[in-house]
């Protein structure tokens, strides 16, 4: 986020979601005003690519009937080195599954909550199948319905704003900085009525008059985005 905010020159910049030295992928970053909306996305599920190493040999039955246990709710303590307390809490694991096996190394695709520490996971796995594991390297390749596919680099948001700058051409600034509204992409939507924004705009809570239209159906205590 420091990098971006430098490049663009903006006052405010930040993050959904940190991710730890050595760890690459997606990391969606706001700028401006978009900040004030990265709560949307901090609390999104998020979906990894880990490498694991086991300490001993494996057998790819015994090790994909060990993952299907981890799928669902599961018990973590936060690691030594974490910036959080380190309580017993639950995460939620929507889906764990086996891309590869080659001799002791495992490739592991997680969808998990936010929240969930990926390295205790594959530490976890590895007690679990008792010969231990470390995890070797991991990608986070989506948060929410975000995905790797639509990130860009630094190097492309510092030659989009340069051309803008010295051409006056937005194309490509346009492909790397989306609307504000593409935060709440993943959320289900309540339109307002026009009577109806003030008060929210003062903290007031929605009442059903104040409701134009919604796109789905949600549930009591649900993040939603208004419009």
């Amino acid at each position: 986020a420091a990098w971006v905010k430098k490049i663009l020159g903006v006052e405010r910049a930040g993050h959904a979601g940190t991710l730890d030295p050595k760890v690459s992928g997606v990391l969606p970053i706001a700028v401006a005003e978009g900040t004030k909306v990265l709560l949307a996305l901090s609390r999104s599920d998020k979906v990894y690519v880990a490498v694991a190493k086991f300490h001993g040999d494996v057998d790819e039955g015994k090790l994909r009937a060990v993952l299907g246990e981890f799928q669902g709710i599961i018990y973590q303590r936060p690691p030594l080195r974490s910036a959080v307390k380190r309580q017993l809490r639950t995460r939620q694991v929507y889906s764990i599954e086996l891309l590869e096996l080659d001799g002791r190394y495992a490739v592991i695709k997680m969808h998990v909550e936010a929240g969930t520490y990926a390295r205790k996971l594959i530490h976890d796995i590895g007690e679990v199948l008792g010969v231990g594991a470390n995890m070797r390297e991991l990608r986070r390749v989506a948060v929410s319905c975000y995905t790797e596919e639509e990130t860009v680099t630094l190097q492309d948001v510092a030659d989009a704003y340069y051309i803008w700058r010295k051409y006056g051409d937005d194309t490509y600034l346009r492909r790397v900085l989306l609307p504000i509204e593409e935060i709440a992409r993943h959320l289900p939507k309540i339109w307002v009525r026009d009577s109806a924004v003030d008060a929210l705009c003062n903290g007031a809570p929605l009442a059903a008059p104040g409701v134009a239209k919604f796109e789905a159906p949600f549930s009591r205590g649900e993040l939603v985005a208004y419009f």
